[in-house]
Formats: structure tokens, sequence, C-alpha cells
């Protein structure tokens, strides 16, 4: 696909553009010149144009893929084989499994692209049925994962997903979980157990640990 920009015909995802005009801006050159330019590219630090919205490993990527001109990269991400008929976030029901591309890896986790306009993002937390300590172990730009729905904000465009594929959707990321009893139903205080005084930490459930308290987190940190 040719398109307007040069940057269509590298294997440079479009929400990465503005690292590319960024290197173009400082080095004073044209973005036509810098794509398939080795010799250029090879002179850069990456570490001169990582922000908190892309990291130093993320741009690392995108020079790497200004060195492969005439490359349409999207054909690549029809091969996650976005689901049918889910195209916009009303399609999107918690428990889906899909497939996406992740678009940026950040510290706190990684934003994965599933096909409805709107990149969903896998906490750090359920990178991995393991301990994660840098989501950039786990995953990197252009990635082809399969990902759960776990958390649908339409209100604030937002998508919570897991790469946990065996963990049930809606549960919160972190915390307690209230107690249950025989039948799955909430423990009931016994009546001769005195009552914990008010000023104590409340155990009732709010946003803490949901997916839409670390969108707000990974809002500020981007």
């Amino acid at each position: 696909m040719n398109g307007s920009n040069p940057l269509d015909r590298s294997a440079v995802h479009p929400e990465a553009y503005p690292v590319v005009e960024k290197i173009a801006a400082r080095n004073s050159r044209d973005i036509g010149q810098i794509v398939g330019d080795t010799g250029f590219l090879k002179t850069l630090a990456a570490n001169d144009y990582a922000d908190d919205t892309f990291g130093l490993p993320t741009v690392t990527d995108i020079i790497n893929e200004l060195e492969k001109p005439g490359r349409d990269p999207r054909p690549e991400f029809k091969t996650a084989e976005f689901k049918e008929g889910v195209e916009t976030m009303d399609d999107l029901q918690p428990g889906m499994i899909l497939e996406g591309v992740v678009t940026n890896v950040t510290n706190f986790g990684a934003f994965v692209d599933i096909g409805v306009h709107q990149d969903g993002l896998v906490h750090i937390s359920v990178l991995s049925n393991t301990f994660v300590s840098d989501p950039r172990e786990v995953v990197k730009a252009g990635d082809i994962v399969k990902v759960k729905v776990v958390d649908i904000d339409l209100p604030r465009k937002r998508i919570g997903l897991s790469m946990k594929l065996d963990e049930a959707a809606g549960e919160k990321v972190d915390g307690p979980r209230a107690p249950k009893g025989k039948h799955g139903a909430k423990s009931k205080a016994r009546p001769n157990k005195p009552q914990r005084s008010s000023k104590g930490p409340s155990n009732a459930p709010g946003k803490t640990g949901t997916f839409a308290d670390l969108f707000a987190n990974a809002k500020k940190l981007r």
C-alpha cells in the first residue's frame, strides 16, 4: 500500500510515527530520507528519543524497523486474525479470547491492538502466570498475542486485557477477595463476634486494583 506518508511503506506501526518525526526534526532531515538509510540510523542513540510513552527498547525496535524500507506492516497485523464481528468496543464481552498485536510496551504493561480501534492494556501483573519484573522480558512491539477481555469501560474508552487465559474475567488484578461460604455466598458475620471499629480500613470492594484504576495510573505515566 503506497501512502502519502513515507512511513506507510515501512515496518513502523502508525502509533510510533511521532518517534520518527522527532528523529527527523532533531536531525533536520525529511522522514523519507530516514527510511532505509542504514548508515544514518546506525549513528542514532535510541535513548535520546525515549520518553514515558515510548521506552528505550521500543525506540530501539522502531529504529531497527526503519532499516527495512518497502515493507508494509499492515498485512502482518491481519495475521493476528481479529475476531469477525468484533469491530468496536461495543462488541466486546468479558471472557472473550482474542488475538491482537502489541503496539507499545511500558514499565506497567503492554498495549494491544485487538481490532476495535482502541488498544487494550495488559497490566504487568497479568502478562504471565509467573512473576514479571519487566514487561519487555515477555513481549515486544509487533508481537502477536492471545488475550482475554476482563474489563470494558465504555465511557472512558478503556479495555482491560489479560494474558492469563485461565483466569476468570472480571477478577481484580490484586487485593484480597471477599470470603465465601459453603455454597459460594459471602460468609455472614457471627452474631457473638464483636464488630471492629469503623475507623479501621474498609474491606468493601472498590475500584482499587481494578483495570479502571490501572488505566488511570497508566494514563498518568504515559
